[in-house]
């Protein structure tokens, strides 16, 4: 026999049992990750049917469900004085209503000035979204007694409230910039520096159409220059 033939055909053989090894290897390798990740998930169910039987989760679970039920509790309290929603008031109902909550805003307006419906607008979209704080406007025109007791020279002016003192107030858009074509979350956001509201997160609070359309659109800048009056 040729002596090149043989060890050629020596030569093939050896990588052919080199390739049939290495497959041999690869299809253990996969076999043990198979069975590893097996193992694993049954590990875990058998760490979740644990954990449901342990007490101290379901006292967490218990403590979380009566949180709710305190909140959503004190909520509907809150709906019934008034908050929740963006009210008009009379002047006789004017001491009351600030003096009967923890946090009121009310926006002491004029009907024909422009700058006073853009406040109205943002006002009403905040409202529902922060219940904790009441929101309610007053005509000025109608108020006389208290738009002098308060020093109210300029509309729209906005006073925040806090256990019935007068703490803070928004005079026109001094504080928002001085333009009209501002966002519901940039007046959002001012309340909060000046604690009259509180931050919510994404998933916490009413957050309603109105709130995500002015969150997102701006209004058109007046073209009125009395939009502000003393």
């Amino acid at each position: 026999m040729d002596p090149d033939a043989v060890k050629s055909t020596l030569t093939n053989l050896a990588f052919g049992n080199v390739i049939a090894a290495a497959a041999r290897n690869y299809q253990k390798e996969i076999l043990a990750q198979e069975k590893a990740q097996s193992s694993s998930a049954f590990n875990e169910e058998v760490d979740l049917d644990e954990l449901m039987d342990d007490p101290e989760l379901e006292k967490l679970h218990a403590d979380r469900i009566a949180s709710l039920k305190k909140e959503a509790e004190k909520r509907e309290a809150l709906k019934r004085k008034g908050h929740g929603e963006y009210r008009e008031i009379d002047e006789g109902d004017f001491l009351g209503e600030v003096t009967g909550t923890e946090k009121a805003i009310c926006h002491f307006y004029h009907k024909e000035f422009y700058r006073c419906k853009i406040m109205d607008k943002h006002l009403k979209a905040l409202a529902p979204r922060h219940v904790d704080t009441k929101f309610i406007k007053l005509d000025a025109e109608n108020a006389p007694f208290f738009v002098a007791k308060l020093g109210v020279k300029t509309l729209p002016c906005v006073v925040l409230f806090s256990k019935g003192v007068a703490m803070d107030r928004l005079v026109g858009f001094q504080d928002i910039g001085g333009k009209d074509d501002f966002s519901t979350r940039t007046l959002e956001l001012i309340l909060i520096k000046k604690g009259i509201i509180s931050e919510k997160k994404d998933n916490e609070g009413d957050e309603d159409d109105d709130y995500r359309e002015n969150s997102q659109r701006t209004v058109r800048s007046s073209t009125n220059p009395d939009s502000d009056s003393d």
